[in-house]
């Protein structure tokens, strides 16, 4: 009998392979089918609907905690669609003996970065399980955002677009990686975790034609994802591609490959050549956005492909994240 492995989880191929095989099969439908970060519903009040676990382990993290965590993320997947996020649910599974001190903690910290995001708290549920059946708590958040006038998705992705990203690869990965097993690097490594709507905001001008934040499986896997809907093929240049120093460091030390990394606070922005100036210009300008940088651009050859230019002009393909990277990243 096949059964559930951590892999499943990854964000990579076989997380696609279960909700395409599993999920998708059984519960189709025009809206599911969208398959983009938020849903976008019918009706005069255009809105748009997303939803989120999280289980990250350790729960408190350098740059952040569960609760921050289960904030920006449910956020982010609304600004990524073209939403304005709006409201936010909250559901919070307990452990049996988990410290209230800890709880209180994390829910400060939602209240902190729902209000810096301008995100109201709207409802929420709370169980409690037996110990050993949880590890500690995990969260469950759903966004609800208004839908503005801004065409994005893959079905407006172009060759000749540029590839754009807010700022530099893998950070909060690492930083997981680091405080889960008491590792120290010379450069300490810190999670990008953030709400990006209002980074969005700075930047987004006619000619920006799809976002997405590249969490679980990283920007490899995310713009695959890109490659296979739009029916493009994406070049990426390795040169260009912006990393934390501690990062680096860390992935030449243990062989892990910054494309794969999670990220919790950087947008990847297809663009028209037209606009990829004036859009990067403004990122830079923002306090998230200041290492932004172009990293590649859309091909009409070898739809569904994502290539990696080495610094020797050699090309190599880039999949999706196969197996387990990291577990427990978010």
């Amino acid at each position: 009998m096949e059964r559930i492995i951590m892999a499943h989880g990854s964000g990579g191929r076989l997380s696609h392979q279960l909700v395409q095989e599993i999920f998708q099969r059984h519960l189709s439908n025009d809206f599911l089918n969208q398959m983009n970060d938020a849903t976008c519903l019918p009706g005069s009040e255009k809105l748009a609907i997303t939803t989120d676990s999280f289980v990250v382990s350790p729960i408190f993290f350098r740059g952040g905690d569960i609760g921050k965590l289960a904030v920006c993320g449910t956020i982010n997947d609304l600004a990524v669609a073209g939403a304005q996020p709006r409201y936010l649910s909250l559901a919070v599974i307990l452990e049996e003996g988990f410290p209230i001190d800890d709880l209180e903690r994390i829910v400060m910290s939602i209240a902190v970065t729902s209000r810096q995001a301008g995100v109201a708290i709207v409802c929420g549920d709370t169980k409690v399980v037996e110990r050993g059946s949880a590890d500690k708590i995990f969260i469950n958040t759903t966004g609800i955002g208004s839908v503005q006038e801004r065409l994005v998705g893959p079905h407006c992705i172009k060759p000749g677009d540029y590839v754009l990203i807010s700022g530099t690869l893998g950070d909060h990965g690492i930083s997981i990686l680091a405080d889960r097993e008491g590792l120290e690097f010379e450069t300490p490594v810190i999670s990008d975790c953030a709400p990006l709507n209002h980074l969005i905001d700075s930047f987004y001008m006619p000619g920006v034609h799809c976002m997405r934040d590249p969490t679980r499986g990283g920007v490899g896997t995310t713009l695959n994802e890109l490659a296979r809907q739009a029916q493009v093929s994406i070049l990426l240049e390795e040169e260009k591609l912006p990393l934390n120093p501690g990062v680096a460091g860390a992935c030449g030390m243990l062989g892990l490959d910054p494309l794969y990394l999670a990220n919790e606070g950087k947008v990847l922005v297809i663009v028209s050549p037209e606009a990829a100036e004036r859009v990067l210009t403004q990122m830079r300008a923002h306090p998230l956005g200041k290492e932004a940088a172009v990293i590649g651009r859309v091909e009409e050859a070898d739809p569904g492909l994502v290539l990696l230019e080495t610094p020797l002009g050699g090309k190599r393909i880039v999949g999706m994240l196969e197996g387990e990277h990291l577990p427990r990243i978010c």
